[in-house]
């Protein structure tokens, strides 16, 4: 009887962490009015499959983004406008890195990797407010595993299948 309660509990346990392991920062809180070090944490592939290319969108509002090179990855910058002028430390920036894209490589299902970007969290961003950046991990034959979805206003994260990784905006820091 004990053996079978173990069992079972095991089993519940094991599908639990499996629906929690999606991708996610390993820094979650951030100062606005500062740079941010995003390093992405990927735990799978999709489904057995390895992961053969990650895709994340830089949110309006991080700017500046420069991703890290990948031995055996191909590094892709998407630029494009943003929404309005920022000011970069006394320079205005109108455009920059909208996406990074890190493709090429192989990351089997039962691998771990980290995949990193540094970017600036301008002022304007919602203090208290969680920015949220979204990311596709893509694997052979159109499989997916799509962290994008963002909770409505006043929501958490924690109910949603595929949650969008985020980062809470904390005040800009003080110089002394």
């Amino acid at each position: 009887m004990l053996s079978k309660l173990i069992t079972t509990a095991a089993f519940i346990a094991i599908g639990t962490t499996a629906a929690f392991a999606h991708s996610t920062l390993e820094t979650t809180e951030a100062h606005v009015g500062a740079s941010y070090k995003a390093v992405i944490r990927v735990p799978h592939g999709c489904e057995g499959k390895p992961t053969i290319a990650l895709r994340v969108q830089i949110p309006e509002g991080m700017i500046a983004a420069k991703p890290m090179p990948k031995p055996g990855w191909t590094l892709e910058k998407v630029k494009g406008a943003y929404e309005k002028s920022y000011d970069y430390f006394g320079t205005p920036m109108k455009e920059g890195v909208k996406e990074v894209v890190w493709k090429g490589g192989s990351l089997a299902d039962d691998e771990y990797e980290e995949f990193v970007f540094r970017a600036f969290l301008t002022e304007g961003l919602p203090v208290g407010k969680t920015l949220y950046v979204p990311l596709v991990q893509e694997c052979p034959d159109g499989a997916t595993e799509r962290w994008i979805e963002v909770p409505a206003e006043g929501k958490s994260s924690d109910d949603l299948e595929y949650p969008a990784p985020g980062i809470k905006l904390l005040e800009k820091k003080s110089v002394h």
